[in-house]
This record gives C-alpha cells, sequence and structure tokens, in this order.
C-alpha cells in the first residue's frame, strides 16, 4: 500500500491558551486536529497533575494534527505565538499516512 509524508505535530499547552491555539490552527489552515486531556506527566519542574484541580488554569490538554510538510513552518509560528507565553511544548515528528488528500 502507498504511503506519503507528512508531519505529526503535538502540542501540550494550558487550558486557558487551548481556543487560542485551536484559532491560530485554523488560520494557518491545518485540516484537521484532535484535543486530548493531559491528565499528569513529569517536567523540568517534577511531577505534576491535574488531579484535585478546582478551575482550569492549571489543567493541561494535548493537541495532536498532521500536516503536509511545506506548510509546517506556517503552522509553527501560528503555535509559537500561543505557548511562547504559556506553559507548553511542541514536538514535530515524521509520519506516513495512507490518505494523503486528508491532510
Amino acid at each position: 500500500m502507498q504511503t506519503h509524508p507528512k508531519k505529526r505535530i503535538e502540542i501540550v499547552v494550558e487550558y486557558p491558551a487551548l481556543r487560542r491555539l485551536l484559532d491560530r490552527l485554523d488560520r494557518s489552515q491545518v485540516t484537521g486536529y484532535t484535543v486530548i486531556p493531559a491528565l499528569a506527566g513529569r517536567g523540568h519542574d517534577g511531577p505534576w497533575s491535574s488531579e484535585g484541580l478546582a478551575g482550569d488554569a492549571g489543567r493541561m490538554m494535548m493537541v495532536i494534527c498532521i500536516t503536509d510538510p511545506a506548510r509546517l513552518d506556517p503552522v509553527l509560528e501560528e503555535v509559537y505565538a500561543v505557548v511562547a507565553r504559556h506553559i507548553g511544548i511542541v514536538t514535530i515528528s515524521d509520519v506516513q499516512v495512507i490518505r494523503s488528500d486528508h491532510f
């Protein structure tokens, strides 16, 4: 089966910044994304957990999207405009997809 090279972008960001991030992804013409709650983790400041939080301020969300390699830099510029001011990480990896026209 033929596969097609794409870029997978994973963004972990504070919940209060999520709407701005999704707006930026829409603006950069990302064709789709998935949002998943990040319940706990460990970073350079040590372990963290959303357990017991009363508000949204400490909640973290993961956004996953796949884009064409030619669109990567414009998408990352939009993403960076949000995560530069908030807690968050961005990773990029090479992936193969079987339905190229979806991305």
